[in-house]
């Protein structure tokens, strides 16, 4: 999972392109990214510039999409060559520097929430073998009383329908859940879940315990993120590229005590780099701003960060910061630590550490939305005890006592960014950058500038050729 966000330099150098790979021919153009309906949309709300934004396994039809959309149309079309996070998610930053009115986000999606722009998402029709689908769930489920809860990826949605035409009759149970994307309308029924653009009621006596889930999809981030949100229940799927159903043997227990690891390096940090993983999911500054206010009151110092697609190289330049929380979208929040050089972790696990008033509970949330203020899972600070009064708290990492209290949001605090320090022998404060103290105990700097030092010479030509062999090199010195 540490190529979430962008894909392995290796892999793209040694891709073999040719005429047939670069436009592979997806059949109808028309049915597999819904001409209709894209138009209508752009016809209906009467965008005169569009974006259209494609993953990298679709960017080959990029450009005949475009010129149906425009004859169809007459709408400007813009196509996204490059995402600045996840290609799942709905690129605002991208089309807001086309002028974009509108996005059409093709392919696969995790449907969440945008802050500014009208998104339709087409996810791109890939085929199911219905007969195959079914013949698989019922040998996985031969109890035809099973209760049990169908998920499936966005671009598998279509067929869900013919699939449940199809098992409901020997099924009684069983429940298909619906893709929704934007704001669902009206308030949750009693009993009904809502979570990840998916929607399904729940009708078991003992709740979504009592069911099991079905997935129908490759295995990925988007059945990794279901997983460990509903833990507590077992899990199958069904590839639809192998036409293989199984039992999903994901030790969920081992990843949890992984993701509970790194809790405890959370509550070790004392310097942390919050990652800004979206630009475009709705809530992101609010989380940032709970994030800051979250660390601040636990006596840690923040730094917020915007990198783009965060990878190790990058991030190993930051070596002050003991721990980095990504903020991201639900499928790309779960990055997998072990290529970086300090751990990242996800707000939920941020807030187990920092927060004396959240307790592990077996639920895990990968929605950094669900924490923000008038969410499901949301729970307030609780009030700053004096460090006197403090519970000695022990790390289980280091071995060594460590601060578990809440600073007083009401006490004078310094500037986030800043610290004193001795400037002289006179004993007169300074103001230094903690990042700057950093710097100066490291024993290599970078490159010593070394202003008005370095006398000045004219220029003089240097060695002509190339690295294997210079023009000047084999000569006889006189």
């Amino acid at each position: 999972m540490a190529t979430a966000f962008s894909s392995d330099g290796e892999a793209a150098l040694r891709r073999e392109l040719s005429p047939a790979a670069a436009a592979a021919p997806r059949g109808n153009l028309d049915g597999f990214y819904e001409m209709g309906r894209a138009a209508a949309f752009v016809r209906g709300g009467g965008f005169r510039k569009v974006a259209l934004q494609f993953p990298d396994e679709l960017l080959a039809d990029a450009a005949a999409v475009a010129a149906r959309m425009e004859a169809a149309t007459g709408a400007e079309m813009y196509v996204l060559g490059d995402t600045t996070y996840g290609s799942c998610c709905v690129d605002e930053v991208a089309a807001e520097h086309a002028c974009a009115e509108a996005v059409l986000h093709y392919g696969p999606a995790c449907l969440s929430l945008c802050r500014k722009l009208p998104v339709l998402h087409i996810f791109g029709q890939q085929p199911l073998d219905i007969g195959c689908c079914a013949e698989a769930f019922r040998e996985l489920y031969p109890d035809r009383q099973s209760r049990v809860v169908v998920l499936s990826d966005v671009v598998y949605a279509h067929a869900m329908g013919e699939l449940e035409q199809q098992l409901c009759p020997e099924y009684p149970n069983i429940v298909f859940s619906r893709v929704v994307c934007g704001d669902p309308p009206g308030p949750a029924l009693p009993g009904e879940v809502r979570q990840f653009g998916r929607q399904f009621p729940v009708e078991a006596p003992g709740g979504l315990q009592d069911c099991a889930m079905f997935y129908v999809g490759a295995e990925g981030l988007a059945l990794t993120n279901f997983m460990l949100t509903w833990n507590c229940c077992p899990f199958s799927s069904f590839n639809p590229v192998t036409g293989c159903g199984r039992r999903e043997t994901l030790n969920v227990n081992r990843a949890l005590m992984r993701r509970l690891y790194l809790v405890e390096r959370a509550r070790d940090a004392r310097v942390v780099g919050i990652l800004v993983g979206t630009l475009g999911v709705a809530g992101y500054l609010a989380v940032l701003q709970h994030l800051r206010e979250l660390l601040r009151r636990a006596g840690k110092r923040s730094y917020t960060l915007a990198v783009g697609k965060p990878n190790p190289a990058k991030l190993a330049n930051f070596l002050e910061v003991d721990i980095f929380v990504l903020v991201a979208c639900a499928q790309n929040s779960l990055l997998d630590s072990s290529d970086f050089y300090r751990p990242v972790v996800t707000p939920y696990e941020l807030e187990l550490a920092c927060n004396p008033a959240r307790e592990w509970t077996g639920n895990y949330l990968t929605d950094f939305q669900d924490l923000l203020p008038g969410a499901c899972a949301h729970i307030e600070l609780p009030p700053a005890i004096p460090a006197a009064e403090a519970i000695p708290d022990i790390s289980l990492i280091t071995g060594e006592m460590r601060t578990a209290h809440l600073c007083d949001p009401s006490a004078p605090q310094l500037p986030p960014s800043t610290t004193l320090a001795c400037r002289d022998q006179t004993r007169a404060l300074a103001e230094i950058s903690p990042a700057a103290s950093f710097l100066e105990s490291r024993s290599w700097r970078g490159l010593e500038q070394q202003l008005g030092q370095t006398p000045v010479s004219k220029a003089v030509q240097g060695r002509r050729g190339i690295a294997i062999a210079y023009e000047d090199e084999g000569r006889k010195q006189p």
